[in-house]
Parts: C-alpha cells; sequence; structure tokens
C-alpha cells in the first residue's frame, strides 16, 4: 500500500511515529533511498508470525514429501533400516 511506502531519512526523523504504525498495522514499511525501495522494516512480532507460518509450511511440505515417498514405494520399516544401520556400521544391541 503506498501509505507503508516512505523515504529512509522520513523514517528516521519520525522512527517513533512508523514503530507505533507497523504495530497498530501490523503492516512492514518499505524504505526508499533516491525513490527507489531498498529496505524492509516491521514489527517482530508480525516478523516471528511469518517465521512460524514458514515453518509449518516447511512441515507441510516434508510430509508430503515422505508421503509420496512411502506411495512410491520408496521407504522401508524403521527397524529393518536401522538393523542394516546397524551392520553397516558394525553395531551391535
Amino acid at each position: 500500500m503506498s501509505q507503508d511506502i516512505h523515504p529512509l531519512t522520513d523514517f528516521k526523523r519520525n522512527t517513533i511515529e512508523f514503530v507505533w504504525q507497523m504495530k497498530k498495522t501490523q503492516r512492514p514499511l518499505v524504505l526508499t533511498v533516491n525513490g527507489k525501495a531498498e529496505l524492509v522494516v516491521q514489527d517482530a512480532e508480525s516478523y516471528q508470525r511469518i517465521l512460524d507460518r514458514l515453518e509449518r509450511l516447511e512441515v507441510v511440505a516434508a510430509i508430503r514429501v515422505g508421503i509420496a515417498a512411502a506411495d512410491a514405494g520408496r521407504v522401508k520399516p524403521a527397524r529393518e533400516a536401522l538393523a542394516k544401520l546397524q551392520e553397516k556400521l558394525g553395531i551391535s544391541d
């Protein structure tokens, strides 16, 4: 949104007001230098929410890969895989 785009110099002069705006709107600010977008700034809570969502998406993607591998028959029972690994490494029970 255009109200979220500001020159970096304005941000430096009015940091407290911009921090308040980000906390209130929960939207990041795009800061420009010489009219070109150079930085994105956001409050910590909003950033953490993005990280949490990304982590959930990565878990879902990993689960889908595992399910696809199982459906394609590319997996072995855990006991069998561990037994082969123990044998390979020369580890006994």
